[in-house]
């Protein structure tokens, strides 16, 4: 899986939770810009390993691929980059509803 976009997901900002020992260090939260930020970062890069895995199946179906196990970890890291992307998306989205039928 790409190390920049696990590192983008698991830097979320902006949720309001501090823990104890970032409290103390004086971490601030950013807004939720960085969220979107985020996000956007993570599906920029999702479209990147998708175009990767395409590019790489086209070169094996063609016989120019001399390692067919690139091709194998490229769809694999896409793979998992969309099964989370999605995850998260779906958390957010749950999150708003649950947000909006509290406020209604």
């Amino acid at each position: 899986m790409n190390i920049a976009a696990i590192g983008a997901i698991s830097g979320v900002a902006g949720t309001g939770y501090l823990g104890a020992a970032d409290a103390a260090a004086g971490v601030q939260t950013a807004g939720g810009a960085a969220f979107g930020n985020v996000m956007t970062a993570s599906v920029d890069s999702l479209q990147g390993l998708q175009s990767t895995s395409d590019a790489l199946a086209v070169k094996a179906v063609s016989g120019d691929l001399e390692n067919v196990h690139d091709y194998t970890i490229a769809s694999s890291e896409a793979k998992m980059t969309f099964e989370l992307t999605a995850a998260v998306r779906n958390k957010a989205v749950e999150a708003f509803s649950e947000i909006m039928r509290m406020q209604a």
